[in-house]
């Protein structure tokens, strides 16, 4: 079976984006050029001991645990679909384990801290109208830089505080507008030349949609300012939205709602956060805990 009709299924039953269906075919090429420096017969005649010869090699040539489990997703992909179409009997990732990674907390930025990102006579003040709400959206409704970028100004809906989200796989999702998000957006398009419900939301000072890349390099810049950790992109706003969240009490499944997470254990990542904060006010605190305590 060709690459290109998994590919096709993927793009037109799964709705992949053009980003998962470049690593598919990235994933997918690498082990058919392992199988070919191996004498093997192509993709559809492989056997869970290639598989597993290909795994020792990635991981022997310094590919993560993490890298090499998508790597491996990917596979079990493939030969699943080759298996609906008849296209395979057996499938060779079947009995073959992935290599274990170590769990790996979200990054977020301590409320404290970002605080004074928002203040008026903050960090941020200087900023352009369109780059305030970058800030504004990415951490008021914690939406995925994908998400922001596909925003239309008929998305929003200031009457009732709401964006309409299209996430993963088309799924639309109606998230909240905090009041100071909310009031941003109004100042935003009280200032746009078009207001256009078609035309995406955010754009520049010449009228063009804004960039993938202005927008990390913007986040970027700015959260230097509040914080000295070495992630600083979008997507560390989105755990700072939903570690904050369940820091002040919010419910789990409500937060998943919130994300548009297909699961709660996608969420659940996020509670280790709040855990480990609780264990230091704990260990600070209490008489037995490991710290100093109260005298």
């Amino acid at each position: 079976m060709s690459v290109d009709r998994f590919l096709e299924h993927l793009a037109y039953e799964k709705r992949c984006s053009p980003h998962t269906l470049a690593a598919y075919r990235r994933d997918l090429r690498q082990f058919a050029d392992h199988l070919a420096a191996q004498g093997a017969d192509g993709l559809d005649g492989a056997q869970g001991g290639d598989v597993r010869a290909w795994i020792m090699q990635r991981l022997s040539d310094g590919a993560g645990a993490r890298t090499v489990n998508r790597q491996l997703s990917a596979l079990r992909a493939y030969y699943r679909f080759a298996r609906t179409v008849g296209a395979v009997e057996g499938d060779p990732t079947a009995l073959v384990e992935p290599p274990k990674q170590p769990k790996r907390l979200p990054t977020f930025v301590p409320e404290g801290r970002l605080a004074p990102l928002f203040d008026p006579a903050g960090p941020a003040a200087a900023l352009r109208p369109e780059e305030r709400l970058v800030l504004e959206l990415l951490y008021g409704t914690g939406i995925r830089l994908a998400e922001l970028l596909g925003l239309t100004v008929g998305a929003v809906d200031l009457h009732r505080g709401t964006i309409r989200v299209l996430g993963k796989r088309n799924k639309e999702r109606i998230v909240p507008l905090p009041d100071g998000t909310m009031e941003a957006v109004r100042v935003y398009l009280s200032q746009r030349p078009t207001t256009d419900p078609a035309t995406p939301l955010l754009v520049g000072p010449t009228g063009e949609p804004l960039a993938r890349r202005s927008v990390q390099r913007l986040v970027q810049r700015v959260l230097a300012t509040v914080t000295t950790q070495t992630k600083r992109s979008p997507h560390v706003l989105r755990h700072t939205y939903a570690t904050h969240l369940l820091e002040h009490g919010a419910d789990l499944n409500a937060v998943k709602e919130l994300l548009g997470h297909a699961n709660l254990a996608a969420t659940q990542v996020y509670t280790h956060n709040t855990v480990e904060k609780l264990r230091k006010v704990h260990a600070q605190a209490h008489p037995r805990g490991g710290g100093q305590g109260t005298p």
